[in-house]
């Protein structure tokens, strides 16, 4: 408690009521009156940062600074209230014009506004902010942008899939004049569907890579907003970003949660969304060339039939589980900063058959766990054995089981334009029918 009832009364009504800057400005008043400046400067700077051009308070901050000895005379309680932080100061003959909230308040000789800012900071935020970075615009999404750095031949294995992307993708972008011979166009994209964890988005890319093209990848969360034309916005820039960057690939991953079929769709904004996609992959508001389109999918069948005609995803590729040389690949990456000895690779892979990518990463993990478990028990470190990877296997099972019962039906009930076809020939194969 001080030594004054009514500023201790003030103080409690200010902390009650801590919005009141009539009630705020009167308290600050009566403390530079009492020589307290220095709990006066808090008060008046919390006026100032609402109403910069309260004269009042500017009068009261420059007193309690020791800015100016004009401070004005303490307020009793018989005395008619102050100016109300709300209302314009009286003016004079001689006085200069009010300022409006709309302009900077006006530089006084008796106040050092930088060093209030930094002796205030952590009590009222600044007058003025300034970024350190500038503000991006949607124009400028550089920063999206990759440069992939592996190839086609850091892909272990999946032979078939490399020609097939070698065929239909790659060849004739790399052989420009016999593409002029015959006629063949880049325009369009290339679709890669699959079980999940089989590589679809390393392959993507390594075909940046190959092609020594810019890569940007697009997912769900880059292009959906809720407020209404956003998404479609979004989905405008981030093409437009691969223009500006052309040559580049533009990768779509999980197309089938922006490409949804729109005759399944109960969001009118999710349509447009679609329409949007559509546009772009047509390049009716911009020129696509030198944007190659790569677009992943687990649900082929989820697609919009729109997204499939030719001049957009007109091309597909089955991204199969990877076969044994793969496997060994994959096994020898995920173990190659692990402590190891006696591991016969080629054998793990005989055994993990129709394991996915994701799979086999997880039999490493695992097999790294039992490892570890029985040195935390026996206090003697011991290394990754091959029983470690076999115990491993015999406790995952493959990921990708449940995606072919999906797709046997499709496979075999929905083929009628025969876009399945290498997924049917697969399933004879393996004799899931």
């Amino acid at each position: 408690m001080s030594d004054s009832p009514l500023i201790d009364s003030l103080t409690a009504a200010v902390e009650a009521r801590p919005d009141d800057l009539t009630l705020r400005l009167h308290l600050a008043e009566l403390l530079v009156g009492a020589g307290r400046g220095v709990e006066a400067i808090g008060h008046a700077a919390q006026i100032l940062a609402r109403e910069p051009a309260n004269a009042t308070a500017r009068q009261l901050m420059s007193s309690a600074l020791g800015g100016s000895s004009d401070a004005p005379p303490p307020v009793s309680a018989g005395s008619p209230p102050p100016v109300s932080a709300s209302s314009p100061p009286p003016v004079s003959a001689s006085s200069p014009p009010p300022v409006s909230a709309s302009s900077p308040p006006p530089v006084s000789a008796g106040v050092d506004w930088a060093a209030m800012e930094q002796d205030l900071g952590d009590i009222v935020p600044p007058r003025f902010s300034h970024s350190a970075e500038p503000v991006r615009g949607p124009e400028d999404r550089t920063f999206d942008v990759e440069t992939s750095t592996i190839t086609l031949a850091d892909v272990g294995g999946m032979e078939e899939v490399k020609k097939r992307l070698e065929i239909s993708f790659l060849g004739p972008l790399k052989n420009p004049e016999l593409r002029t011979l015959f006629g063949k166009s880049l325009r369009g994209g290339l679709l890669l569907y699959g079980p999940p964890g089989c590589g679809k988005t390393f392959l993507a890319r390594a075909v940046a890579g190959e092609m020594g093209a810019a890569f940007i990848s697009l997912s769900i969360t880059d292009v959906l907003n809720m407020w209404v034309g956003s998404s479609e916005r979004n989905l405008h820039d981030l093409f437009d970003s691969a223009r500006s960057h052309a040559p580049c690939v533009l990768f779509l991953d999980e197309i089938d949660a922006l490409g949804h079929k729109r005759s399944q769709l109960n969001s009118s904004s999710m349509r447009t969304v679609v329409n949007q996609l559509l546009t772009e992959l047509d390049g009716v508001d911009g020129n696509n060339d030198g944007v190659f389109v790569l677009a992943a999918t687990n649900a082929p069948w989820d697609i919009d039939s729109a997204l499939r005609r030719p001049g957009r995803l007109d091309r597909t590729l089955l991204v199969l589980p990877p076969d044994k040389p793969a496997r060994v690949a994959i096994l020898e990456y995920h173990l190659r900063d692990r402590p190891v000895a006696g591991v016969d690779l080629s054998r793990v892979a005989d055994v993990t058959e129709h394991y996915s990518g994701a799979d086999l990463a997880h039999v490493c993990e695992t097999a790294a766990e039992f490892a570890m478990r029985d040195s935390i028990a026996t206090g003697e470190i011991r290394m990754i054995s091959q029983a470690d990877m076999l115990a491993a296997v015999r406790e995952i099972r493959p990921s990708t089981d449940g995606w072919f019962a999906t797709a046997r039906n499709v496979a075999m009930f929905a083929n009628e334009s025969g876009e399945y076809d290498d997924l049917a020939a697969y399933l004879k194969k393996r004799k899931i029918r």
